[in-house]
């Protein structure tokens, strides 16, 4: 698969390898902040604009936290059952979108008890955060070669590995 100007997929920098998946992450949480930020000013807010760098990280931990034990209970338990130290070996990959929900809903719980405010109302609050951050992480998958969809004869079907697939990264991104 060669998607031109994308070919940057693992890049050196020093000594740390730079990934797209992790780029976009670092944006999804970028765009949540400032969105934040800008939606705790507003009247209806349980949110006050002190409390949200710690909403932020409590949500990027359930992201992660989540997303890789979702991965490894879903789509590797056999592989996490023989070797649990597994789920560290983060370099090797493996997250899911399921078990990144569960855990920001996890997050925001304990968030909203911690700090004295009703859970549904931080959920509300925090409902409109992540889309920015969902399209830029497909936009990821994209650029790294993942999640390709069955095969199709669509005009814009991607050819990987010989085979014409839906570019259902882009779907979701868009959707």
């Amino acid at each position: 698969l060669s998607l031109g100007p994308f070919e940057l997929a693992d890049t050196v920098i020093g000594p740390l390898q730079v990934h797209w998946y992790g780029i976009m992450y670092l944006l999804a949480f970028t765009c949540a902040w400032l969105l934040a930020s800008r939606n705790s000013q507003r009247p209806w807010s349980p949110i006050v604009k002190t409390q949200v760098e710690d909403l932020i990280v409590f949500g990027a931990w359930g992201v992660i936290l989540g997303g890789r034990f979702g991965y490894m209970l879903f789509y590797s338990a056999d592989k996490w059952l023989a070797d649990p130290g597994m789920i560290f070996r983060i370099w090797e990959g493996g997250m899911s979108f399921h078990g990144g929900l569960i855990g920001v809903l996890v997050s925001l719980a304990v968030f909203a008890v911690r700090r004295g405010r009703n859970v549904a109302d931080v959920f509300d609050f925090a409902a409109a955060l992540p889309g920015i951050g969902i399209l830029a992480v497909r936009v990821g998958n994209f650029i790294n070669g993942e999640l390709w969809g069955r095969p199709g004869d669509v005009p814009w079907a991607m050819l990987v590995d010989g085979v014409a697939r839906h570019p259902t990264q882009l779907y979701e991104a868009l959707l």
